[in-house]
């Protein structure tokens, strides 16, 4: 049996089972910048190191061995599964038969650069931009249709020093569909240490970024929190309704609520004229998503909307207006119902921000 060992992103990031299995191993083969990092296992052993561009020459040595009986282990940075040796050794093995193959999974680029960067991660694809094996056209499709649907957006093998356009192509893509504000966090691993920043997509310097470097493009509900790149998933906080929230949705549901600019009211613009006061009260209070420029006050532990713009936007009223009565039948239902709100929250901030 072959095993493809995931080795992570760092020595120290190791799994214990690849740990083990690499112990047990009587051959190692894999890219000698891999090997080096796990050279402390492998005393005893015969390991044979190849270079970059020689995966399926890799491959091949693997099968040659464990058809001679030995117990192989191919060597994979990350996990084995995400660009890695375990789509090669597969689609290499498809002219043999007998032959059996065990993935040890690895942490990956992608949730090793996740979990430094804070929370970035929801609904997201990974996107290689390498154009050795792949037409760049069939790259740009890909990011378009992410982009487009607003995914998280994680780039493997971004830049290297001959191969620059695809990172380019990229961020024109991205400039067309994204907002400049979106939120991108640049991780650097390296020689077992990484760095990390978070930066606008407006900001990004091409030269900052190389292959070593993984990429999570935001999306539109993605935000800074402490440092720390957060995508929320829309979960119900506890919450109970305040007594002028509750005033006012029942005058709101008898439809005696004032719809456009309140400029009567004496807190007249509480945020910024002009704004659409319909929902003087917001339906979703708390979303806890400071994506829209909502914020914990934090000693308080009380939800500020007073950074909030978006719930007074005339196109974010005419949304929220055309499935809200269906979910708000009576006051309970800000209560019973807010799991049903949040996801229209969601898809109005889709069609608006």
């Amino acid at each position: 049996m072959i095993k493809i060992v995931g080795i992570g992103p760092r020595r120290e990031d190791m799994t214990i089972m690849a740990s083990q299995t690499l112990k047990e191993a009587e051959v190692v083969i894999g890219y000698g910048g891999y090997i080096k990092q796990i050279k402390d296992l492998l005393e005893g052993k015969n390991v044979i190191s190849l270079g970059m561009g020689q995966e399926v020459n890799r491959a091949e040595l693997a099968i040659d061995y464990d058809k001679k009986g030995y117990k192989v282990v191919l060597v994979s940075s990350g996990d084995p599964g995400v660009y890695g040796m375990a789509n090669v050794l597969h689609q290499v093995m498809g002219k043999y038969s007998g032959l059996e193959i065990e993935v040890i999974p690895g942490v990956s680029a992608v949730t090793y650069s996740a979990a430094l960067l804070g929370a970035p991660l929801h609904d997201f694809a990974v996107i290689s931009l390498s154009d050795i094996l792949t037409p760049i056209v069939e790259i740009k499709r890909k990011i378009r249709a992410a982009a487009e649907a607003d995914f998280i957006l994680a780039f493997y093998n971004p830049r290297s020093k001959r191969r620059t356009q695809p990172f380019k192509e990229a961020l024109k893509i991205l400039f067309e569909v994204r907002s400049p504000e979106t939120l991108v966090g640049i991780v650097k691993t390296r020689d077992d240490s990484s760095s990390v920043r978070i930066v606008s997509l407006s900001s990004i310097e091409e030269n900052d970024v190389d292959m070593n470097t993984t990429i999570i493009v935001g999306n539109k509900f993605t935000y800074l929190d402490d440092g720390k790149m957060i995508t929320p998933r829309g979960y119900v906080l506890p919450h109970s309704t305040h007594p002028l929230a509750s005033e006012f949705y029942e005058s709101y549901m008898a439809g005696e609520g004032v719809e456009g600019s309140n400029t009567a009211c004496e807190y007249y613009p509480c945020h910024n004229h002009p704004q659409n006061c319909t929902f003087c009260f917001c339906p979703f209070y708390p979303c806890g998503d400071s994506s829209t420029g909502g914020r914990w006050i934090k000693e308080k532990q009380v939800w500020s909307c007073e950074g909030c713009t978006w719930i007074h936007q005339d196109d974010t009223v005419e949304c929220i207006q055309a499935k809200l009565p269906q979910l708000l039948k009576k006051v309970a239902d800000l209560q019973d119902n807010k799991k049903e709100l949040l996801k229209l929250r969601r898809e109005c901030v889709f069609l608006t921000k």
